[in-house]
């Protein structure tokens, strides 16, 4: 089994910033990558911005120039900067791991953007 662990998420006013953590633990061999997923209340789950293990990055449309994603290989953690935050990136963020031919999926992390 792998777990990931979210962190970092809250409220905060349009134009800051946040840095959402996740950290894989537990059966890991394989991470073929890692990722963001978000989902507002009444939509579907769509992508944030996902990173492999050779360090390809995919970025929604909607985020970049905003948001980063960043990989700590020797930590297994993820990161996703966030920065000039709008009130339509509120949502639940979901971390997503690959690990060998698996999907595993955090708890989810709220973030709030409003003045």
């Amino acid at each position: 089994q792998v777990q990931l662990v979210e962190s970092g998420g809250g409220l905060v006013q349009p134009g800051g910033s946040l840095r959402l953590s996740c950290a894989a633990s537990g059966s890991i061999f394989s991470i073929r990558g890692m990722g963001w997923y978000r989902q507002a209340p009444g939509k579907q789950r769509e992508l944030v911005a996902a990173i492999t293990s050779t360090g390809s990055l995919n970025y929604a449309d909607s985020v970049k120039g905003r948001f980063t994603i960043t990989g700590d290989n020797a930590k297994k953690t993820v990161y996703l900067q966030m920065n000039s935050l709008k009130p339509e990136d509120t949502a639940v963020y979901y971390c997503k791991a690959t690990v060998s031919s698996r999907i595993y999926w955090g708890q989810g992390t709220q973030v709030t953007v409003s003045s």
